[in-house]
C-alpha cells in the first residue's frame, strides 16, 4: 500500500486547464502543461490498494491499478510504466480520452471522492516518454505467417501491435490518409494532440508492423482476395454510419454529421486544409447530441468563432449524485461538464428537433424544437412548448448505428451479422469465415477507446492461437463482457 494514511490526508486533485478565454483561441490541449506531475504521487497515495480492487473490473483492460499506483507514488516511474503496459498498449490514448469508468468503481468512491486514477496514468505514460522508457519492442523471431488488420484505430492498432509482438508479420490498412481513425479525425485537437498517435505509430513500424493508408478494402481491394493473400484477417473498421435526424429540412445546406464537421477541423490543423469548409465561423450553431462527440463539436465551434452554440439532448439531464438504480460500482449516468462545455454556450435537456427551416437559397437558418417527457415508458411531446432556435450550422451527434455495410466489405468476405446489426463473433472473436476475426466497433457497436484496444487484445490472442495453436497473448475480455460499464 502506498500510503496507508493517504485517503484520510491527501485531498483529491485533477489536472488543471488553462482558462477558458485563453484556450479557445487556440488547438493545444486544454491542460495546464506540466501541472500533473508535482501533485500526482501525493494523488496516487489516496489509493488503498484494496483486497479486492473494484478498479480491475471497472477497467475493460483489467489495468493493474493499485500497483502502478505504489510505484507512481514512490516515483519509481520505470517500474509504474512496465505495469502500465502490462495490459494497455496506448495508455496515452486513454489517459486522455477515456471516462474512467474505473474511478467509478473505485471503493473510495462509495463514499469519498475517487483516487484520480486516469490522471496517474496519464502522468505515467508521459513521463515515461519524456525519460525513454517507451521503446520499439520488435519479437525475437517471426513466425512466418501473415494478417491484415482493416482499421487503424484503437482497436486495430492494439491488436496489430499484439500480432506483431507475437512474431507474425502484420499489414494495417486504413481508408483514410493517415493511420489512427477516430483517434485522428474524430478526436479534436484540444482533446489529444496528435503526436501522441505519431510516436506510437512510429514505435509501431520500428517493430515491424506495416501500414497501407488510402487503401478501402470493398472498394479498393476485394475482401474475398484479401482473405486469400493473409493467414488471417482482423477486421476493426469500427461502427462508422451516424444516425441520422429523419425530419423535414434535413436536406437544406449547412446540416452536416458531426463526422462530417470533426474530421475537417482535423485537418485544417495537420495543414491540409487552409480554412474548414464547413466552419462555424460567425455562425449559430446548434449541436444535436448531448454526449462527447456532441461536446467535441461544441469545443470545435467555439474555437472556430462561432457566434453562438447551442447543445440538444432528447433525454432529461442527469442528476450529479449517483441514481439509486446504477450503485456502486456500476458506470452511472451523471451530469458532466466537459471542458468544451467550460468555454460557453448553452445546453438545452428534454428536446426534440421537429423541422429545419431555410433561406431562398436552401442554406438552413433555424431549427425548430419542442419539448419531451416520458410517460408510461414513451417519449412524448409537451403541448404548447415549441419554440424556434436560430441556426445556421447544425452538427449530427446522435451515435452510430453500425459498420459500413455498403462498401462491400460485409458481402465480399460473406460475413453475418448480429441482432444488433454487427458483425457476429465467437468467444475468440472469429467471425463465420475461417480465419478472419473481428474487435472493436465493428462487432461490438459504438463504445468507449478502453474496450476498443481490449478487444483488439482479445482478438490478437484468437488469431495468434489459431495460427499457432497456442498463445501467450493475454485476452483481458470476451465478446459477450459488459463489466462493470453498462
Amino acid at each position: 500500500m502506498a500510503d496507508p494514511k493517504g485517503f484520510l490526508t491527501t485531498g483529491r486533485e485533477v489536472a488543471r486547464t488553462r482558462p477558458a478565454e485563453e484556450r479557445v483561441k487556440d488547438w493545444n490541449e486544454v491542460y495546464v502543461p506540466g501541472s500533473l506531475l508535482p501533485i500526482i504521487s501525493k494523488q496516487a497515495g489516496r489509493c488503498m490498494d484494496c483486497g479486492i480492487p473494484f478498479c480491475h473490473n471497472g477497467c475493460p483492460l483489467g489495468n493493474l491499478i493499485p500497483e502502478w499506483n505504489d510505484y507512481a507514488y514512490r516515483e519509481d516511474w520505470t517500474a509504474a510504466s512496465e505495469r502500465l503496459h502490462a495490459t494497455n498498449n496506448f495508455p496515452e490514448f486513454t489517459g486522455r480520452l477515456c471516462p474512467a469508468p474505473c474511478e467509478s468503481a473505485c471503493v473510495l468512491a462509495i463514499n469519498q471522492p475517487a483516487v484520480t486514477i486516469k490522471n496517474v496514468e496519464v502522468s505515467i505514460i508521459d513521463k515515461a516518454w519524456d525519460s525513454g522508457d517507451v521503446t520499439p519492442q520488435p519479437p525475437e523471431r517471426l513466425s512466418g505467417k501473415t494478417v491484415a488488420v482493416i482499421g487503424s484505430g484503437p482497436a486495430g492498432l492494439a491488436a496489430a501491435q499484439q500480432l506483431t509482438r507475437a512474431g507474425h508479420t502484420v499489414a494495417v490498412y486504413e481508408r483514410a490518409d493517415r493511420i489512427g481513425g477516430l483517434l485522428r479525425y474524430g478526436i479534436p485537437e484540444f482533446k489529444m494532440e496528435k503526436s501522441h498517435i505519431n510516436r506510437r505509430i512510429e514505435q509501431m513500424r520500428a517493430e515491424g508492423t506495416k501500414f497501407r493508408t488510402e487503401i478501402e478494402i470493398g472498394r479498393d481491394i476485394d475482401a474475398a482476395k484479401l482473405r486469400k493473400r493473409y493467414d488471417a484477417v482482423v477486421i476493426a473498421a469500427g461502427a462508422t454510419v451516424s444516425r441520422d435526424l429523419p425530419v423535414p429540412g434535413r436536406e437544406l445546406n449547412g446540416i452536416h454529421f458531426a463526422m462530417e464537421y470533426l474530421p475537417l477541423a482535423n485537418k485544417v490543423r495537420e495543414g491540409d486544409l487552409t480554412v474548414s469548409p464547413i466552419s462555424a465561423e460567425g455562425k449559430h450553431v446548434v449541436v444535436i447530441g448531448g454526449g462527447d462527440t456532441g461536446a467535441d463539436c461544441v469545443g470545435t465551434a467555439h474555437r472556430q468563432g462561432a457566434l453562438s452554440v447551442t447543445q440538444l439532448e432528447i433525454m432529461p439531464r442527469p442528476g450529479e449524485e449517483r441514481p439509486a438504480h446504477q450503485p456502486w460500482p456500476t458506470f452511472p449516468m451523471l451530469y458532466k461538464v466537459t471542458s468544451a462545455h467550460e468555454e460557453g454556450g448553452e445546453r438545452v435537456y428534454s428536446v426534440s428537433t421537429t423541422h429545419f427551416e431555410g433561406d431562398e437559397d436552401g442554406n438552413v437558418q433555424s431549427l425548430n424544437l419542442v419539448e419531451v417527457e416520458f410517460k408510461g415508458g414513451k417519449l412524448e411531446q409537451k403541448p404548447g412548448t415549441e419554440r424556434k432556435i436560430p441556426a445556421q450550422l447544425v452538427t449530427l451527434a446522435m451515435g452510430f448505428t453500425g459498420t459500413d455495410q455498403e462498401n462491400g466489405l460485409v458481402e465480399q468476405f460473406g460475413l453475418e451479422l448480429d441482432e444488433r446489426g454487427n458483425i457476429a463473433r465467437d468467444a475468440d472473436f472469429a467471425t463465420n469465415v475461417p480465419g478472419v476475426y473481428v474487435a472493436g466497433d465493428a462487432g461490438r457497436g459504438q463504445s468507449l477507446i478502453v474496450w476498443a484496444i481490449a478487444e483488439g487484445r482479445s482478438a490478437a490472442r484468437g488469431v495468434d492461437r489459431m495460427l499457432t495453436g497456442a498463445s501467450d497473448l493475454p485476452a483481458p475480455i470476451r465478446p459477450t463482457d459488459r463489466a462493470l460499464t453498462v
